[in-house]
């Protein structure tokens, strides 16, 4: 039986146990979850050609031989098979590929394939995902096949389009828009025909990435107050059920007695609401102000589908035990791994993560899935190792940002070293020295912040170079990137800042340091540094010009 036939015989505390017994698991029975496994998985993907590929001809025997054998892997081990879809190369039949990008400037696009058996597992996870978003307290939970759920996906072959599809096995819960409508349309007629209908059907479920999902609530919060050209009319009102009517009715009479705008929350009141992808924690205050309600987040990718999720205690979120077999690596150890290539980094069993330290996340797909010991990119930190207030005994974690190579804004970029250059060598601006960091505004929104040192010669004035440099450049990574172009088009973000630091700058670092800086992500200690010597320099410039104008002065009398 499905979710829906469950709650028709109301088999309450079996429905519990079937979609979130995980969180009961002591750290025991969690780990021979994940062994038993993941010997299945060794014996698959030890013998399929992927993996022989990667292993040369050695055989794993069992788990710890597996992890002795098998190196730690990035997509780069994979793109030669996976990109040209060869389904007798695998470890499992892919009944379908997910899609996503690379690597904006090198490689367009990354594709990950899913076995029948990956996605069952997919969707007992999303299923377990929709109940927890309910959730107050263990065992509690509010979810009905009458449901509606406003569509605020990326469609397949992205990873989000699964959500719908699986969802749709379990429980017969209705989106706003339909998923074959809402994949045809633009972001924005997506928002005002879901809106248009939640008028009429209620909402009950929001789920997409945080960034987005604040996108469509002020798209939304604009069409309730009659922003652009939209609101709510009389006609459109006479379409509407009994309950929504009188519920506009108050909200309006509220919100002027209050002096404020209408708000989602003053219209629908969500029984779950679910954020997954980077920069969730930018926007989850806001959201919550703005439905009434805190975001639960989910741990999601191409790569491993749903990892993990939040429970009603938002205050960490765990990984499912049947998805992928996790390892982990310290901060120290990447970063040091990061500098001299050679060293290979340790990795920790999820039995064996401490409280406070932060991992580099590395996973093997289970049940027959391609990647093996693979570095998707993305850091956590251990919170905890059990939870009295959700009664749990297993780690959890919370995501902290992808690893320092690469920048992520707001879950739709991944900049690389390699990308920025491109960038610079297409643009043919006189950059000869530069850094890149991913800052945050007053607003607590993330933007990719450039500090450029240019040719001695480059005859640009410095205020009208930073405008300038600001608009190629963005120019150029719009060109490279597709998911860098959809910032501004469907977040309404401009995600570039540019400073122009004095010549000299980076030459006076390495000499005071002995040292190169990082070009991606420097430390706050290398940024300061760089950004002290920038302003010495700009001191002495400045005194230098003063005692220019002052000789020039005199010898003119």
């Amino acid at each position: 039986m499905n979710l829906e036939e469950k709650l028709k015989k109301q088999q309450y505390k079996e429905i519990w146990q079937q979609y979130c017994g995980f969180l009961d698991l002591s750290m025991d029975g969690y780990m021979k979850i994940q062994r038993r496994l993941m010997e299945e998985q060794v014996k698959l993907w030890s013998n399929c050609g992927l993996g022989q590929s990667i292993l040369k001809g050695k055989h794993p025997q069992n788990l710890d031989e597996f992890r002795k054998m098998v190196p730690l892997t990035t997509y780069d081990d994979y793109a030669d098979i996976l990109l040209a879809k060869q389904p007798d190369m695998l470890p499992g039949n892919p009944v379908i590929w997910i899609q996503t990008t690379w690597e904006g400037g090198k490689h367009p696009i990354k594709v990950a394939p899913y076995t029948r058996s990956m996605l069952d597992t997919y969707r007992n996870n999303v299923t377990a995902c929709l109940i927890l978003s309910t959730s107050k307290e263990k065992g509690s939970f509010d979810v009905a096949a009458t449901d509606k759920f406003l569509y605020a996906l990326a469609p397949l072959p992205f990873a989000t389009g699964l959500f719908p599809l699986a969802l749709g096995e379990e429980i017969g819960i209705e989106f706003l828009p339909a998923v074959k409508e809402a994949v045809n349309m633009s972001f924005s007629e997506r928002n005002k025909l879901g809106f248009k209908m939640a008028m009429k059907k209620d909402l009950g479920f929001f789920f997409g990435l945080g960034s987005v999902a604040y996108a469509v609530s002020l798209s939304l919060s604009s069409l309730t107050n009659g922003g652009g050209g939209g609101g709510v009319k009389l006609s459109s009102l006479m379409q509407c059920k009994p309950h929504m009517i009188l519920r506009l009715l108050q909200a309006k009479r509220r919100c002027k007695k209050e002096n404020r705008a209408m708000l989602p929350k003053d219209l629908f009141h969500l029984k779950g609401f679910m954020v997954a992808g980077t920069d969730n924690l930018c926007y989850k205050d806001d959201l919550e102000e703005l439905w009434g309600i805190r975001p639960m987040e989910l741990f999601a990718g191409t790569e491993p589908s749903i990892m993990g999720t939040e429970t009603w205690t938002r205050k960490g979120m765990y990984f499912f035990p049947d998805t992928a077999f996790y390892e982990f690596i310290t901060e120290k150890d990447m970063m040091r791994n990061y500098e001299d290539p050679s060293y290979i980094p340790p990795t920790y069993l999820m039995d064996e993560v401490r409280p406070g330290e932060k991992y580099e996340l590395v996973f093997t797909i289970l049940k027959g899935g391609a990647f093996a010991r693979y570095r998707c990119g993305d850091m956590y930190r251990c919170v905890g190792l059990e939870n009295r207030e959700d009664e749990t005994r297993i780690p959890r974690f919370e995501y902290v940002d992808r690893v320092p190579w690469i920048i992520d804004i707001a879950g739709f970029t991944r900049i690389s070293e390699n990308g920025i250059r491109s960038v610079i060598a297409l643009s043919k601006l006189p950059i000869i020295n530069w850094v890149a960091t991913k800052e945050y505004n007053e607003q607590n929104r993330p933007y990719l912040h450039m500090y450029v040192e240019l040719e001695r010669d480059a005859l640009l004035n410095t205020a009208m170079s930073t405008n300038i440099l600001k608009d190629l450049l963005s120019t150029y990574f719009k060109y490279i990137d597709q998911d860098y172009r959809d910032l501004k088009k469907i977040l309404g973000m401009d995600p570039l800042q540019v400073t122009i630091f004095t010549c000299g700058t980076f030459e006076a670092y390495e000499k005071k340091t002995g040292k190169k800086i990082h070009q991606m992500s420097p430390s706050h200690y290398e940024l300061k540094e760089l950004l002290d010597i920038q302003e010495s320099l700009n001191r002495v410039r400045s005194v230098s010009y003063t005692h220019l104008r002052a000789h020039e002065t005199r010898r003119h009398l």
